[in-house]
């Protein structure tokens, strides 16, 4: 990753395959194990759900299932973390932060604990579970508490190397991550610096901000627009807070328009966030993609994704827009 925050260059990232964001994670939670033996691990009676059986299996003297209790769960990690320990504390996005806001707002954030908030399933790509399940506030709520990290990998290979960055900081993490396989196209040549967001495709004319499952079909889109010779800029904005302040005005600044895309409500999530750095520092247009103040449904995560317009070809609409806008 150069000077700039440019990754490879774009015609690189093609899909290698689909692979799940939380195969990553339990992955990656494995081998930071290895490569750290403070780090330990809680899990809500999730533990094959979020793939944790694999730290499990390896260090069962530094797991704890706590069952359904994940107010527990997240006080214990506090616990840990006041011994040193690096603790992450894993659930279902909609358990990890909902059910659990003022043991993560007192414990860890007042508390400046180092523990990490590892939350999956979440989104409407959970899928058949619905509405209860489907947590699209879980950015927001957690932006919005003081000393708090944001991180929402894009893919299975950036999830497990924002896992490595996540131990490596000291300080609360709320990490982000799904249930579906999705396209695996990062690289880790790309590096995974948490505050700093990588450009994954060049373009003058409007900028595509995203993170998620977002970014591989903004890269679908600039590749489209690409072909009727309009310059797409898409960048992966891996981290919610502390949001890459500099890249969104260069951005703004060279492109003239952008357009937000994420997996979440749109209103304080990521296009409130970059709204509100453009607002703060150079005013360009802006729409957003992402679902306008609605609950999820029980669907198929293909089907929810058309009817909630976090599509390919919804980020085109939206750019088209951004465009006219600008003109």
């Amino acid at each position: 990753m150069g000077e700039n925050n440019i990754g490879a260059e774009a015609g690189q990232y093609v899909s290698r395959g689909n692979k799940a964001t939380r195969t990553g994670f339990g992955e990656a939670l494995l081998q930071a194990g290895h490569e750290d033996e403070s780090v330990v691990a809680l899990c809500a009676d999730l533990t094959g759900s979020l793939n944790m059986h694999l730290f499990r299996d390896a260090y069962p003297e530094r797991f704890i299932q706590t069952g359904i209790a994940e107010a527990n769960m997240i006080s214990m990690a506090a616990g840990l973390a006041t011994t040193g320990k690096i603790p992450f504390a894993a659930s279902f996005a909609v358990f990890a932060t909902g059910r659990v806001y003022d043991q993560i707002r007192q414990s860890l954030c007042y508390s400046n604990l180092n523990v990490k908030v590892c939350a999956s399933h979440a989104g409407l790509t959970l899928g058949e579970d619905g509405a209860t399940h489907q947590i699209l506030e879980d950015i927001g709520i957690m932006r919005g508490l003081p000393r708090m990290t944001v991180v929402v990998p894009a893919d299975y290979s950036e999830t497990k190397r924002a896992v490595k960055a996540v131990a490596a900081h000291n300080g609360p993490v709320y990490l982000r991550f799904g249930r579906p396989n999705i396209p695996d196209f990062s690289l880790d040549e790309d590096g995974f610096e948490i505050g700093k967001s990588i450009e994954l495709h060049p373009g003058k004319d409007v900028t595509v901000i995203a993170c998620g499952i977002m970014v591989w079909k903004a890269l679908e889109a600039a590749r489209i627009l690409e072909k009727e010779g309009v310059g797409v800029r898409v960048i992966n904005m891996h981290t919610i807070k502390p949001i890459d302040t500099l890249a969104i005005v260069r951005a703004a600044n060279d492109t003239g328009a952008i357009v937000t895309a994420e997996e979440h409500q749109i209103h304080n999530g990521l296009g409130d966030a970059v709204a509100g750095v453009c607002a703060r520092n150079i005013p360009v247009p802006i729409e957003m993609v992402g679902v306008e103040d609605q609950f999820g449904e029980s669907g198929k995560p293909d089907d929810l994704l058309q009817k909630y317009k976090l599509t390919t070809e919804d980020i085109l609409e939206k750019i088209y827009l951004a465009l006219r806008r600008k003109d």
